[in-house]
């Protein structure tokens, strides 16, 4: 065979191979999964009662897989996520590692998996760390915490119908007089016209409602209300009229109402697991406290910026459904018991 005949027989057999080999690893990728791989997964407390497996927020989750290593931290939930931007084969190795200064720290190596394996939502939970005994030395004393209740001051805004308010002003005009182009104008720019205006002011805190104009007297068929500076009420508001025929006299009634904030204080009773307690607040609470008896001593414990006291240790999260509840969680301390 001539040798020109034996290199284009080469040349097409290495692009046959190319062609073939590229369709075979668009085909692996499509059917694998192939590409950016997001790792995302929550932080449990270990206990064999589900009720007790609450979520550890500010852990340090740290991830290596290959030579590309990534660390973040958990949220309020015990949420994270960790984006890897690199293409991941499946069966690579994902080398997980747990830590924070109340539990033990925890390593674990996952494989990646193919499709919709490929990105599981990962569940890890951490043991605590232990706490020396205390019951057994007779030189400890441990304090009891008893009728545990919690106290927070809750604003809310009322409106209050304090009265109402009655004014007449006029728009002074003489019909059949022609306008020429002289403003203002009757609508058809025949007849010349005159406005009449008015404007109230219902002072600091309180707002006009339902506020009604109208015609009362003179000719009016021939005036026109304009509703601009009064429709959506207010602490101010203003009113004016077109008049193209004779004076028309004209009347305003409207409510005044006041808003106010209203303080209540509230008290609920949270729910207790194991060393824990639970319980939840509305978005616009205040001055949240701990109200407890102390071996026996009744003590108020108000929970600042750090929402810890001297025998618990609290962590806030922000409930992502539409009323934005507040969940506490709240740890006792050593040294102290329910």
């Amino acid at each position: 065979m001539p040798i020109f005949h034996r290199r284009r027989w080469r040349v097409v057999a290495v692009a046959a191979i190319v062609i073939l080999v590229s369709a075979l690893l668009m085909l692996i990728r499509r059917d694998s999964g192939l590409g950016a791989l997001v790792v995302q997964g929550v932080l449990l407390r270990q206990d064999k009662d589900v009720r007790r497996q609450q979520p550890i927020a500010q852990a340090q989750v740290s991830l290596q897989s290959g030579r590309t290593s990534v660390t973040v931290e958990t949220d309020s939930q015990g949420y994270f996520r960790i984006p890897l931007r690199k293409v991941v084969l499946p069966g690579a190795k994902l080398n997980f590692q747990f830590s924070h200064d109340h539990y033990q720290s925890f390593t674990e190596q996952l494989s990646v998996g193919l499709r919709s394996a490929r990105n599981p939502l990962y569940v890890f939970h951490l043991r605590e760390l232990p706490t020396p005994p205390t019951d057994g030395n007779p030189g400890t004393h441990i304090t009891r915490i008893t009728n545990i209740r919690i106290r927070y001051v809750e604003n809310a805004t009322s409106e209050s119908n304090i009265g109402s308010i009655t004014q007449i002003f006029e728009a002074h005009n003489a019909g059949n007089l022609p306008c020429n182009s002289l403003e203002p104008c009757s609508p058809d720019g025949h007849w010349k016209a005159a406005l009449g205006q008015a404007s109230l002011d219902a002072g600091v805190g309180n707002t006009f409602r339902q506020v009604r104009v109208s015609c009362i007297a003179g000719p009016c068929p021939f005036t026109r209300i304009d509703d601009s500076g009064y429709k959506d009420g207010g602490q101010k508001i203003s009113v004016s009229a077109l008049d193209w025929s004779d004076t028309a006299t004209f009347l305003i009634e409207a409510e005044v109402y006041r808003t106010s904030l209203n303080s209540s204080v509230h008290h609920l009773f949270p729910v207790f697991f194991g060393r824990t307690l639970n319980f939840t607040l509305p978005a616009n609470e205040e001055g949240v406290s701990i109200e407890a008896e102390l071996d026996g001593t009744l003590m108020v414990f108000p929970l600042g910026p750090d929402i810890e006291t001297s025998w618990t240790r609290c962590t806030l999260r922000q409930s992502q459904m539409a009323d934005h509840t507040r969940v506490y969680h709240c740890e006792l301390k050593s040294g102290f018991a329910f």
